[in-house]
């Protein structure tokens, strides 16, 4: 075991975690964050994607030990049900969403992407969140909620 110290959404949490303990279990099983979804264990789906400080990572694909001495933020830590998010905001409102599974990576890589680029092209957002799948959508109105948020 090894104890690690990780700021997850803002609130600080000393943890042991086995070391090859995989990100995303530690956010769901260690600290009951459960919008980090596990889609795949393989790195493929990006459902599981969070900001490690700042920057999207895919969950699945780091391990808690890792994340040590980082800052994370989950779904759970960008807005709540009164006061969404403008990407979650833009989401909603330019229906980017279906059944909802992969919504969570979709936010989290968005917010990284319109951080790195404010106002992104069709292309550049594809590209962005290639690594985001979604069954779904078709990915047209998911495009547009990010058009949408870029200029919230």
């Amino acid at each position: 075991m090894k104890t690690v110290g990780i700021t997850v959404n803002g609130e600080s949490h000393s943890a042991e975690v086995e070391p090859r303990q995989l990100l995303v279990y530690f956010l769901r099983e260690q600290l009951g964050l459960t919008g980090t979804v596990v889609g795949c264990d393989t790195s493929s789906c990006g459902s599981c994607t969070v900001l490690v400080d700042g920057e999207s990572v895919k969950s699945c694909t780091m391990l808690a030990v890792q994340a040590d001495g980082h800052e994370v933020t989950t779904i759970e830590g960008i807005g709540s049900p009164g006061d969404l998010h403008p990407v979650q905001q833009a989401f909603h409102e330019q229906h980017g969403l279906q059944c909802g599974f992969c919504t969570p990576g979709m936010v989290m890589a968005t917010i990284s992407l319109l951080e790195e680029s404010p106002s992104p092209s069709n292309e550049e957002i594809r590209h962005a969140l290639e690594g985001n799948l979604c069954r779904c959508t078709g990915y047209v109105n998911i495009v547009k909620a990010v058009k949408a948020a870029a200029t919230a």
